[in-house]
């Protein structure tokens, strides 16, 4: 989609508050909690961030609140705040239709990673942060550079500025690995939508 280094461009807006001596606010956007380890780790000791769980893809209740009880425990752990919201699965349902067939990556995930991050943005402004941002880069199985514009998008609608990232790169996918055995997190094998959960049933 495009060349730039999102994990560059994050670098930038660090380095840019450490040199004036700030630390902004963050509303961290997480699909789960092993991929918010690795995520909070590289970026805890320049944001203060808050964590905010909305995911309305996820299949099912049951899972939903699975997920969300490891992110509390987590961010129990970690010393972070969270926001979570209730779960609304017809909020995804509509923005999904007609493109219940489009493959993993494509139209239906470009929709869903709007939702997500316009309702994350709002939830920003609404609570005065600084910055939003999401952990769905540290997956090798999403696109980092349609995340990124995607933010940039919502960033330029709702007046909130978006924090670039590629969480992956620097070995992110990987330290998730390690920190979620290190505090026993349930990791599952699909984004959490349906659709993913029946086409790629090792996700």
């Amino acid at each position: 989609m495009n060349n730039v280094n999102y994990d560059r461009e994050m670098e930038k807006v660090i380095s840019a508050y450490k040199k004036v001596g700030e630390r902004p606010s963050l509303l961290l956007h997480a699909c789960c909690a092993p991929c918010s380890s690795a995520c909070i780790e590289r970026i805890k000791d320049f944001f203060d961030i808050t964590v905010y769980y909305y995911n309305p893809n996820i299949d099912g209740l049951e899972e939903y609140a699975k997920r969300l009880k490891e992110q509390e425990r987590l961010c129990e752990a970690l010393e972070v705040k969270l926001i979570s919201e209730t779960y609304c699965p017809e909020e995804f349902y509509a923005v999904a239709k007609g493109l219940e067939d489009a493959p993993e990556g494509g139209a239906r995930c470009e929709k869903c990673f709007y939702l997500r991050l316009k309702k994350t943005a709002e939830k920003a402004k609404e609570k005065g942060f600084s910055f939003f941002a999401t952990t769905l880069t540290l997956s090798p199985l999403k696109n980092a550079a349609l995340l990124n514009l995607t933010g940039e998008r919502v960033a330029e609608e709702t007046g909130v500025k978006w924090l670039p990232s590629d969480f992956k790169k620097r070995g992110g996918y990987q330290k998730s690995i390690e920190l979620s055995n290190e505090y026993g997190l349930y990791r599952q094998n699909y984004c959490g939508c349906v659709f993913s959960k029946n086409k790629n049933p090792n996700f």
